[in-house]
Parts: C-alpha cells; structure tokens; sequence
C-alpha cells in the first residue's frame, strides 16, 4: 500500500475554509485507507504568514480537524513563496506519492481513492491532474496548452465581451476539447491547485523553483517533469476550487503574475499569439 505526503501553504488563510477543506481531506484519507490504497498519510502544514501570530490559529485548525494522518506544521520561516513552501514540506516526508494540495480546494471523498487506483495500475503516469468544478458549480480546465502572451492576456485581463469574441481559442488553450469525460494523457500544464505526483519524478526534477514565488511554479514544473514521467487527467479525480484569478486579486497579485510570466518565458521561451 501507498504511503501519502500531503503539503498545504498558506498565507494570512480563511481559517473557516481552511477548516473545511482538511474535512474533505480527512474524508478523501479515509476513504482510501478503506478501499486499502493507502496505508499512510502525513500532512505537512506550511506556514508562510509573516512573524509567528498565525501559528496559535492554524494549530487550533489543525487540532478540531480529526485528519487521519500524522500532521506537522512548519511555521516562523517568513513567506518564502508559494513553491518554496511546498519544497519545505516535501523534505519532511518520504512517501511514494504526495499530494500538493491549495487551502481553497475540497477534495471529493473518493478522489484519493481514484487517483492512487491510477497510480497504481499505471506506472507510466508520474503526475494526476483532476477535474475541476468552482464554488459557483461551473467546470474548471485546469490543464493547458502552452501560453501565449495573447492567451494569458486575453483569460486573465479582458473584459468579458473581448474574451468572447475569442472563446474558440480560449478553449483550446483550456483543452476543453481534450480534458472532459475520458483520461487524457500528456496535457502540457498542469494546474499546482492539485497535483497527485510520485515522489520519485518529483525528486528527479528537484520539486519547484524557488524563484518563481507565486504563479507559474506549476507551468515550469509540468514542463520539467514531462521528460521524465507523464502527466495524465484523470476524471475520476474530482474537486471544487474556489480560488484563482490573479487579475481580481489587486495590483500586487497582478505585478507578481507579470513578473513570474516574465521569468517563466525567458527560461522556456516566449510566444506571443
């Protein structure tokens, strides 16, 4: 049986949603511990809040959330980035898969269960990409093709009418022709919200970059790990979301997913439409 590492970071959390989301989590481990995929789970909490004043509240989360799994909480190192924090909680386990999970993503009860039941029966596949609803119960395309500037001007900045005018293209960049009812083997990107990978080709390829703080972590990861191992969507995996959008998120968010395009463009190369 499989032995689960689990990593969650977090900045300044909804500590409300944080707490429901280690409840579908908790439901997701026991419902693969009972279909005898998984024989142990650890979660590893990061803690990227500034100063240690959210280390009391997350372990008061951590406490009432009744996950079955050993849980470690990594605080008081300061924000060192969205994939840095996850390379933190990687080097505290040494599972044969982990799990990099988002603390706005509920994952469904037999999502583990179906994921690992992949794993297993494929040894070729090295990463698992879900399929996705939001909170509002519309589908989500989390895999993608690689981005243009266009792609990722017209999906993160324009205006609605624009966007439409451009839907066709939009859904190809989404895959949506590709990532719906039926496996899909090799989707170029894969989204960081959720990823079911092997530690092994993780390891391989040294987890994320640290430089890319936020946003784009998981573009250049899915690339790196594409000669090594294959990425697969599997639609028996399934979540909610209820994040993403940078552009809504204010100017800091929006400099940050500029600078990270930028660097993510010069290491792999830039198209422009």
């Amino acid at each position: 049986m499989i032995r689960l590492d689990i990593s969650i970071v977090t900045y300044d959390p909804d500590l409300a949603l944080l707490a429901r989301v280690l409840e579908h989590l908790g439901r997701a481990v026991r419902h693969a511990r009972q279909q005898g995929w998984l024989n142990e789970a650890r979660l590893a909490l990061v803690d990227n809040g500034p100063g240690s004043s959210w280390r009391e509240p997350l372990q008061r989360v951590l406490n009432t959330a009744a996950l079955p799994a050993a849980i470690n909480l990594l605080s008081g190192h300061g924000n060192v980035g969205y994939g840095a924090g996850h390379n933190l909680a990687l080097q505290t386990g040494d599972g044969d898969v982990c799990l990099i999970l988002n603390p706005d993503v509920l994952v469904e009860a037999d999502a583990l269960s179906a994921g690992l039941a992949f794993l297993t029966a494929h040894p070729e596949a090295g990463l698992i990409t879900p399929a996705a609803w939001g909170g509002d119960g519309q589908r989500q395309y989390l895999g993608k093709r690689y981005p243009t500037v266009l792609d990722l001007a017209l999906r993160g900045f324009a205006p609605g009418r624009l966007r439409r005018q451009f839907q066709r293209r939009l859904d190809r960049y989404e895959l949506r022709d590709q990532t719906g009812d039926t496996v899909f083997w090799d989707p170029p990107i894969a989204s960081g919200c959720f990823m079911l990978c092997r530690r092994a080709a993780l390891d391989r390829v040294g987890g994320f970059r640290p430089e890319y703080f936020l946003y784009f972590e998981d573009f250049d990861l899915s690339l790196r790990l594409a000669p090594v191992t294959r990425l697969v969507y599997v639609p028996a995996v399934q979540i909610v979301h209820l994040g993403g959008n940078a552009a809504r998120k204010g100017v800091q968010h929006i400099g940050l997913f500029l600078r990270a395009a930028a660097l993510f463009f010069n290491r792999h190369g830039w198209r422009w439409w």
